[in-house]
C-alpha cells in the first residue's frame, strides 16, 4: 500500500502522528494488509496539490 499518496491519509494533531482518516476497523485493516497484491479499497490518489487544499 501506498499511504503517503492517498487522499485520507492525513496528520492527527490528536496523536501527533500521519494516520488513514478512514473509519477502518481492526479486522478490515487485517484482510487490507494481509491481501497479496495489498490493494486498499478505499485508496484514492491525491498530490501534493489536492493534499494541501485539504488543510
Amino acid at each position: 500500500m501506498d499511504c503517503e499518496t492517498c487522499y485520507y491519509y492525513d496528520y492527527d494533531e490528536t496523536v501527533e502522528d500521519y494516520v488513514c482518516l478512514m473509519e477502518i476497523d481492526q479486522d478490515e485493516w487485517e484482510r487490507i494488509t494481509s491481501r497479496a497484491h495489498g490493494r486498499c479499497p478505499f485508496y484514492r490518489a491525491g498530490d501534493e496539490y489536492t493534499l494541501a487544499r485539504k488543510q
